[in-house]
């Protein structure tokens, strides 16, 4: 009797003692799954967010590729020019085949031709090398843009290239108070985080644009649109150029009142988005105008 009260003894401690097991790897498979589960969002919302900027990115690449299109259109008409004249020196070349003399003055003409063709070659190499340069410095300048003042909403703040030119369009509740031309705290955030990535690029020229929408404005010495648009790009750029280092030579501001519209006044939402102040990258034309001398 005794031996068998052990025995039933010993099989109740091993199944209270497999229950506490079962019961303790079942809570730790429980928050391990909640663990993976966690972490397998987080790699969802990062893949949305690369899918979004890699959208932003094709949409830039084909505005670059808009822009290039008159370009490469004038390099096909200087090609053509080439082929042509290549064209007549062979016809020239082969009648002086069976000429067994050839005047100086024709020798000269041939030279002349021959050079010609060689300096569009070298004109059309040049323009396309300065084409890929500057899309290059373009779509740099919009990444480094965008990872310096990538963490506001796209409401707020837009960059983007059109037509060979880079703008960044800021809103006017991200800069200014209503009605006003005195900037927000917020504001110096964003213009030191965009001055930043200006001051080391010491070659490009801007133009602070203020934008406003068709609603008739006059406060105290504010007469109208005008008067507001341009002191908030004055404000702007004596801002860049006081709290931030920005060489005052390299900016110009310049009020567009409400005449250069974005969206519908007809709409609020069209409203906002027309109250803006607009960064301009000013392309280097110097480089493409000394090139055109050169043809």
């Amino acid at each position: 009797m005794k031996n068998r009260y052990l025995l039933l003894l010993s099989v109740c401690s091993s199944v209270v003692l497999f229950s506490c097991v079962s019961s303790k790897k079942l809570k730790q498979a429980g928050a391990k799954y909640v663990q993976l589960d966690s972490a397998y969002l987080d790699v969802q919302g990062k893949l949305r967010e690369a899918q979004g900027e890699l959208n932003g990115l094709k949409n830039q690449n084909k505005g670059l590729s808009s822009d290039n299109a008159a370009l490469k259109a004038k390099i096909d008409d200087l090609n053509r020019q080439v082929d042509y004249l290549k064209q007549n020196n062979n016809v020239v070349l082969n009648q002086l085949k069976d000429m067994s003399v050839i005047s100086s003055a024709q020798a000269e003409s041939i030279k002349k031709s021959m050079e010609n063709i060689g300096a569009k070659d070298a004109y059309i190499k040049d323009l396309q090398s300065s084409i890929a340069r500057k899309d290059s410095l373009n779509m740099a300048l919009v990444m480094n843009l965008k990872g310096a003042i990538g963490d506001l909403d796209d409401q707020d703040i837009n960059i983007k290239v059109d037509k060979g030119v880079v703008y960044v369009d800021i809103s006017d509740k991200l800069l200014f108070k209503s009605g006003s031309y005195d900037v927000t705290d917020r504001a110096k955030v964003v213009l030191g985080k965009v001055a930043k990535v200006l001051n080391n690029q010491p070659n490009i020229e801007f133009m602070v644009e203020g934008h406003t929408d068709t609603v008739p404005f006059r406060s105290g010495a504010l007469l109208d649109n005008w008067d507001l648009s341009v002191k908030r790009a004055t404000t702007v750029v004596r801002l860049l150029q006081k709290e931030y280092g920005v060489d005052p030579k390299r900016m110009t501001a310049a009020g567009r009142s409400e005449y250069l519209p974005v969206a519908d006044n007809n709409s609020a939402q069209g409203r906002a988005a027309n109250r803006r102040t607009r960064i301009v990258i000013l392309p280097q034309l110097d480089q493409f105008f000394k090139l055109l001398e050169r043809k």
